[in-house]
């Protein structure tokens, strides 16, 4: 082994270097490139990369870190070589300085994820081990309208694991081979069965780490037997013989391989799944294609593996079934013997019978299949490309891709109601609020349909209140702002309106399709138009929508639209924005063309605020007190700019000089309460402008944090409603 140059095209070659660090891990890192215009100068991709200045006689270290970054290509261009792209397991640096300085792979989401988990806080946290970079847990929603780098942390596992929270303390995490790390210290102690290897248990990479469903003090642990601790890791049992193949055998597909030796016994358990109706019942399936079950928690267990299954079939995932205990889920992989057919199995006996559910599956190797908890027969699956699903139990697959790139999924979780999703190359992905396909068996494809909505969770999208992260910045997308509305249309429509009421019959807001969407005006803008939110827009095209509603009263009629300095990129909403509404129930109206269509839907508060009922009653009130003088001042004002502009009327003499100055000039703008920009002329002196400037400034106030107004706001409001009257009173007697 080493390095070879040929000088002659290849005809004969000479061996100029055995360093071994330069070529020693083969295989996918075997990558040799030769500089475009000096061919003594060469780099080689392995564990660091290296170069060469003398044609390969001798190396140095180039890039790398202890560990290893795992380097496997090399792209030199050819016009100007001082750019180049080097690709590792985390994704690709560039240097446009021959290698001097070199960009980030964290402006890229290329994280290769094994497994993914959620915990039970809000907003839920997503968990997993990824290539070369360890084991993370990220949020699922960010407090600055955005996932970025504050949302997320090492969790002490390493690259391969499972990783697991506590479901009774989500600050506890564990995962690996096996560790348990404390969010709060950030230390991570090693919890394994075994603190020395007796030689009796195998290990693999990726070792199943799970709290059983039925008991969430029960942790289970993976090797080639099944553990169970109920101390958090600090002691174990075992709970399962060795559940692998005693003598596995090598497919034909392997060739001339087959004469090599081979090991008597080598699996391990690949995947664990517990029935959420007993804590005896234990599914087991490994990576050489066996699948045992449980009933009595570990002391007898019985083999179901479906007929047909060999050595060289993966048991990538199973899924105890979501609606009865006998019913369970498996995915196998038969990649390793070349096999790119869809494997999926269900058994609804307790795995004495199985049947195969691929139908409307393309030629893809399954990862994972998961049951939703919610809906029997909506069943999700992940391939080496796409994720898919049934709404039939599995009779007939249909992809739902959506937006997502082509790559290996390896991970499902169904969390209440968005689908979590892990990827082997394109990091985390979240479907959020998948309800309407639970609800795909009342869709009738000839008639139009709202979906009953989710609830949903009040929760202000943006709380930063500064300068905003770049857009150079990487960073995640959070939910949508407020609550999805879905409606089906079977063919297009000439008109589509939403109305939402609260429980006394009151209009709250109204949308229609022939709404005008906002433009900002860009000749004015200060700033570019990427910080802007695409409009929601009705649509009257046929098939499924789905409209956010953002929970709020419409925004204040009549004031200037600007954005927050709080702002996002390419997410961001104008303001002032209306003010929410209280939590509590609400009937959604769909109207298609005249024919109406109605669903309830629940709006709660955030489950974090700690503001009693009667507090965030009087939040309310006082912020619609202050959304109805506004606008009672706005009537007055837009009755004013009506006289203003009609060229008939004939003023009396000083007439028109008193309405310009009752009216004030320009528009309420809006507020910006960390500098209390609202200007500071008395109230008695204000007008109009500013009296609603001074409105909007204190409604901010209010709804800036769900807790009782402070009584400097509550008087505030009192002094400003005795103000909109004196106003009203002097409109009147210039009128």
């Amino acid at each position: 082994s080493g390095i070879y140059r040929s000088e002659d095209g290849g005809e004969s070659w000479q061996r100029v270097s055995t360093d071994g660090r330069v070529f020693g891990r083969g295989s996918d890192f075997a990558e040799l490139k030769v500089h475009p215009k000096n061919p003594d100068v060469v780099f080689s991709a392995n564990v660091a990369s290296y170069k060469s200045l003398d044609g390969g006689k001798t190396w140095f270290s180039f890039k790398g870190a202890p560990g290893g970054d795992d380097y496997h290509r090399i792209w030199i261009n050819p016009a100007n070589p001082d750019i180049m792209i080097f690709a590792a397991d985390q994704g690709a640096v560039v240097t446009v300085n021959g290698g001097k300085s070199w960009g980030t792979w964290y402006n890229q989401p290329t994280a290769q994820l094994y497994h993914v988990s959620t915990d039970n806080q809000f907003p839920y946290w997503v968990y997993g081990g990824q290539q070369e970079s360890g084991a993370i847990g990220v949020a699922s929603r960010g407090p600055g309208g955005q996932i970025s780098f504050r949302d997320w942390m090492g969790v002490g596992a390493d690259e391969y694991a499972y990783v697991v929270a506590d479901p009774k303390d989500a600050n506890i995490i564990y995962g690996g081979r096996l560790t348990r790390f404390d969010k709060r210290t950030g230390q991570s102690q090693n919890v394994a069965p075994e603190a020395l290897r007796s030689g009796k248990y195998r290990l693999l990479r990726t070792l199943p780490v799970l709290f059983h469903p039925a008991d969430n003090t029960m942790l289970l642990f993976a090797t080639n037997v099944l553990w169970k601790s109920h101390t958090g890791g600090n002691s174990w049992e075992v709970i399962s013989p060795d559940l692998s193949r005693p003598n596995p055998e090598v497919p034909a597909s392997v060739g001339d391989f087959r004469k090599e030796p081979t090991i008597p016994q080598r699996g391990v358990i690949y995947s664990v799944a517990g029935s959420k109706f007993s804590k005896d019942v234990i599914w087991a399936g490994t990576d050489d294609g066996r699948v045992h079950v449980t009933t009595d928690g570990g002391k007898n267990w019985r083999e179901v593996t479906p007929e047909g299954l060999t050595s060289w079939d993966k048991i990538s995932q199973i899924d105890a079934g979501q609606h009865d205990v006998n019913t369970a889920y498996i995915s196998v992989n038969a990649l390793r013997k070349d096999d790119l057919r869809p494997h999926i199995y269900k058994t609804t006996d307790g795995g004495r019978n199985w049947t195969r559910i691929v139908t409307g599956l393309p030629n893809e190797p399954v990862n994972v299949v998961r049951e939703d908890p919610v809906q029997p027969g909506l069943l999700f699956a992940g391939t080496e490309k796409a994720v898919y699903f049934s709404a039939d139990a599995g009779a007939t697959w249909h992809p739902l891709r959506q937006n997502m790139p082509a790559t290996s999924i390896r991970d499902l979780v169904i969390h209440e109601r968005d689908l979590v999703v892990g990827t082997h190359g394109r990091s985390i992905w979240i479907l959020d609020n998948f309800s309407p396909l639970r609800q795909l068996a009342q869709l009738n494809n000839r008639e139009a349909k709202l979906f009953a909505p989710e609830k949903s969770v009040r929760v202000r999208f943006n709380i930063f209140s500064d300068t905003p992260q770049p857009p150079e910045e990487p960073a995640g997308q959070n939910p949508p702002d407020g609550a999805a509305l879905d409606y089906y249309l079977p063919k297009a429509a000439t008109r589509v309106q939403l109305e939402i009421r609260n429980a006394q019959g009151e209009l709250v807001r109204s949308f229609s399709s022939a709404d005008h969407s906002e433009q900002p005006d860009t000749a004015a803008l200060a700033y570019p138009t990427y910080w802007f939110r695409q409009p929601e827009t009705l649509s009257i095209k046929p098939g499924h929508h789905r409209f956010i509603w953002d929970l709020s009263y419409a925004p204040p009629r009549g004031a200037k639209r600007e954005l927050s300095i709080a702002a996002n990129y390419r997410n961001t909403a104008t303001s002032p924005k209306g003010i929410f509404v209280p939590p509590g129930e609400y009937e959604v109206t769909l109207v298609v063309d005249g024919q109406s269509f109605k669903q309830k839907i629940s709006v709660v508060m955030d489950p974090r605020v700690t503001a009693s009922a009667d507090d965030i009653g009087l939040q309310s009130s006082k912020s619609l007190q202050g959304y109805q003088l506004y606008h009672e001042v706005q009537s007055l004002r837009e009755a004013i700019d009506g006289r203003l502009a009609d060229a008939k009327v004939k003023w009396k003499k000083g007439q028109k000089e008193k309405w310009l100055a009752l009216r004030g000039e320009g528009q309420p703008e809006n507020p910006d309460v960390l500098y209390g920009a609202a200007t500071e002329t008395p109230l008695e002196k204000e007008t109009l402008v500013g009296l609603q400037d001074k409105l909007l400034h204190v409604i901010a106030l209010i709804q800036g944090a769900d807790a009782r107004p402070t009584q400097a706001v509550l008087d505030a409001v009192e002094r400003l409603a005795k103000r909109t009257e004196e106003m009203k009173q002097r409109y009147q007697a210039i009128r």
